[in-house]
Formats: C-alpha cells, sequence, structure tokens
C-alpha cells in the first residue's frame, strides 16, 4: 500500500503518522510542500492519496492511475471534488477529527453551561441560597414541584440561537454540525468564505466579522493566533455585540483583549463568556476575568487529555491496511467500496 499525503502536516504529527505507517507496512509519500505539477508525478504511483483540506481535484485523480482510495482527514467538504471521484470510480473515505470532535464538546459545553446557569445553579443549590429568598423546601410529586426555586430570569435554550464562528477549520465544522442538532442558525467568517454549495454542506453562510458579531447570540472563535488576529476581540469588536450575546473561545488566548473582555462583562456590554483559552496559561492569579460576572472557566482541557493526533492517524492508517488487505473500510461517503 502506497498513500500520498498532500496535505502540509507540523513535523511532530508527520513524524507520528510515519512512525505509525510504518509499523502498519504502509509507504508514505509526502506531498505537503510540493506544487500540483510535483504532486501529478508523485501520485502516478500511489494507492491511496490523503488529505485533510487540500484539494483532490479531477486532475490529480487522473494522475493516480491504481487509485484506490481517497481519504480525508476531517469532514471538509472542499477537500475532494466528489463528482469526480464517483465518476471516476474512487471510493472517499471521510474521517471525522477526534481532537477537533473533542474541542467542539468543549465549546457546546460551555454553551450549554452558560445559558443553562449550570455553575451558579450548582452553587446555589449546594449552599441553599434559596433561604435568602424566603423559600422552603416542598415535598414534591408529580404535580408538585419547586420550579426554577432560585428564581433565575435567564436560563435560556440554543434552539433558534444564531451562532457566530470565527474561522471555519476542523474544529468550527464539527461545533457547526452539532449546533444544527440544537437548530441553531449558523453563520461564519472567514478571510476566503467557501462556494454556495459548500456552505450548503456545513449548513452556514458567510458574513463579514461587524456583521456577525452584530447578529450572533453565541460567538465562538475558532481562528489561529496571528498577527492578524491578535486581540480580534477588542474593546470595539465587544461594543458590537449584543447585550444579551455569549463569547466563546476554545482556540488561542491572544484572540481576545481580555481587559476588554472584563470591562465588557461588568458594564453589561455582553451576557457573558466561557474561555477554554487565555494569554497567559495556567490563568493568573488576580486575573480580571476570574472576579468578572457570568464567565464560565475552563483550564485548557478542551482536548480531552491529547491523543487526538495519534486516533486520528490510527483511523487513517487503518483504512489504508483495509484497502490492502480487503477489509472493511471506514467513513466511505460516495457507496464506492475499494477495489480489492
Amino acid at each position: 500500500m502506497r498513500a500520498l499525503h498532500i496535505e502540509p502536516l507540523a513535523d511532530w504529527i508527520q513524524g507520528i503518522f510515519q512512525q505509525a505507517a510504518d509499523e502498519a507496512g504502509v509507504e508514505v509519500t509526502w506531498g505537503g510542500g510540493m506544487d500540483e505539477r510535483e504532486l501529478r508525478a508523485a501520485a502516478a504511483g500511489a494507492d491511496a492519496l490523503v488529505t485533510a483540506k487540500r484539494r483532490i481535484g479531477a486532475d490529480l485523480m487522473a494522475a493516480t492511475p491504481g487509485l484506490r482510495l481517497i481519504q480525508v482527514q476531517g469532514r471538509a467538504p472542499w477537500a475532494v471534488d466528489r463528482d469526480a471521484a464517483a465518476a471516476a470510480g474512487v471510493p472517499v473515505s471521510v474521517l471525522p477529527h477526534r481532537g477537533a470532535i473533542a474541542v467542539a464538546e468543549q465549546t457546546i459545553a460551555l454553551m450549554l453551561g452558560l445559558y443553562r446557569k449550570l455553575v451558579p445553579g450548582h452553587k446555589g443549590t449546594r449552599d441553599a441560597e434559596y433561604l435568602e429568598l424566603g423559600v422552603e423546601p416542598v415535598r414534591t410529586t408529580e404535580r408538585r414541584i419547586a420550579f426554577n426555586w432560585l428564581r433565575y430570569p435567564d436560563v435560556w435554550q440554543l434552539y433558534g440561537r444564531t451562532l457566530g464562528l470565527v474561522g471555519l477549520g476542523d474544529i468550527a465544522l464539527e461545533v457547526a454540525r452539532r449546533a444544527r442538532a440544537f437548530d441553531m442558525e449558523v453563520v461564519y467568517h472567514k478571510r476566503s468564505p467557501l462556494p454556495r454549495e459548500h456552505e450548503e454542506m456545513v449548513g452556514a453562510r458567510s458574513l463579514p466579522l461587524p456583521e456577525l458579531l452584530a447578529a450572533s447570540d453565541v460567538v465562538s472563535l475558532h481562528a489561529p493566533h496571528t498577527d492578524r488576529t491578535e486581540r480580534m476581540i477588542d474593546a470595539g469588536a465587544l461594543a458590537l455585540m449584543k447585550p444579551t450575546a455569549m463569547l466563546v473561545n476554545t482556540a488561542r488566548g491572544g484572540l481576545v483583549d481580555e481587559d476588554a473582555l472584563a470591562r465588557a462583562l461588568l458594564a453589561g456590554g455582553i451576557a457573558g463568556a466561557g474561555l477554554d483559552a487565555f494569554l497567559y496559561e495556567p490563568l493568573p492569579e488576580g486575573s480580571a476575568l476570574a472576579d468578572a460576572p457570568n464567565v464560565l472557566l475552563s483550564p485548557h482541557v478542551g482536548g480531552g487529555t491529547g491523543g487526538g493526533q495519534r486516533g486520528m492517524i490510527d483511523d487513517v492508517v487503518a483504512n489504508l491496511v483495509a484497502v490492502r488487505e480487503g477489509g472493511e473500510v471506514r467513513g466511505l461517503v460516495n457507496g464506492t467500496h475499494p477495489q480489492t
């Protein structure tokens, strides 16, 4: 089994992939640094093409006469010309990125935690704060309960809300997928908006950043931390958000002006923030965010306990081995089975 991997990867990720491939007896050619002409030349002897976001089109498929599988790491709908693959009879497998799924779950958890007031509710219930409201416990029955005994006026639903994704990589795609299960409207901001057909596959529509900030009930950050995105959520950006809006950051702390965020929370400029990433980590003692109202903090555990990259790699290598040995290929999306 010979695979051409066309996605540029960090050295440490490529090293893990190479080790897993070597152990499985899979020969890998690394094409992340190749241009299109070089890729077509390298593809001539490949049995499989592997990508994450870099597009595999009809030309590259045609340059791979022995092609038995196109493998996508993640759910990027633009990664493969599926019509061309179907016409060529080449199976396409899409394997969701385990690390991205972990962070997406953390993103949804922070959203739910804020909307459902989980931490204040836990503390208020544990500490009997209802006594300050003159409420006494009652014996409940099917029809008699002490509904909302802490008298919260703002326990909300995600249903029908607008989610604004800043960035649209692997993690944001997984968040969008989960948000649709809550019947949320999903909008996104990306430097290069997707073609309409891909937006329909994702279930999201593009907005300029100022419009996204103004329209969203939850703004969720999924952009990389670069010079261009440094403090992109500053006082001006926060002022564009609704007073009822929430900010969630499971990306990098440097995307947010944390002092401006703390001031916005204290002034009621926005309704809350769920943060799993900070400019300094661990969050320094005495941070203004620690005392801000309606903020939900987590210790950068969005990726779980790690291992997402290795899990993704193991899944991909297992599919390559399955093609070689005539086994079951997971994640097929075009109804075509690999040639044995």
